[in-house]
């Protein structure tokens, strides 16, 4: 049973985790002000869309920014805690718990999305530079327009020096530090990160 336990808890953790991604996606693009047309933004837009505009009917928007998306990712992580919990035979805990892990969660997730695309942008432009091909995917078009809030105001402290742009390495460092931050405040278990999706 313990092992069957685990499976679904691990089955369950990685299709919410993908969905958890488009929720979050569908917010920060929207804070980037992405390209809503492009393919992915569509695609991630048509997946979140029937359970954000229950939570828009009730929670309004701000400056072009729809918050219904991320509200709607604190009461997917705060639900998953408890089924996780309840598959890995533990007991609901109490509702303070679930709402302070639901957040750090969601802010851990988020920091890690950035971290990835910054990654995947860099190799996906080594890659276009090298193939010679100069017109980007929609995928790396989206990336880039995700992380240019994030990389841009580096820039302007530390400007490309032959051609080379640190700004990554600055980032990287920051969620480093980030990520300590969180790991150490709220002291981050095993158990905490088998049950709270993102961490």
């Amino acid at each position: 049973m313990e092992v069957m336990g685990s499976s679904a808890a691990l089955i369950f953790n990685t299709l919410t985790g993908i969905y958890l991604l488009a929720i979050l996606l569908r917010f920060l693009l929207q804070v980037a002000r992405a390209d809503f047309y492009n393919p992915m933004s569509q695609a991630v837009f048509r997946i979140t869309d029937p359970m954000v505009r229950i939570f828009r009917g009730f929670i309004p928007g701000y400056k072009g920014i729809d918050f219904s998306s991320f509200i709607l990712a604190l009461v997917v992580e705060a639900i998953a805690i408890c089924v996780l919990i309840i598959l890995y035979g533990g007991s609901i805990p109490s509702v303070g718990f679930i709402v302070t892990w639901a957040f750090v969660g969601v802010l851990h997730f988020m920091v890690m999305i950035y971290y990835y695309a910054i990654i995947g942008s860099i190799i996906m432009s080594f890659v276009m530079m090298f193939s010679g091909n100069m017109n980007p995917h929609p995928i790396l078009r989206l990336v880039w327009q995700l992380t240019e809030p994030v990389m841009a105001p580096i820039r302007k402290i530390i400007p490309s020096m032959g051609g080379l742009d640190f700004s990554p390495i600055f980032i990287f460092i920051s969620i480093g530090l980030i990520r300590n931050f969180i790991y150490q405040t709220f002291g981050v278990s095993e158990q905490i990160a088998l049950v709270v999706i993102g961490l």
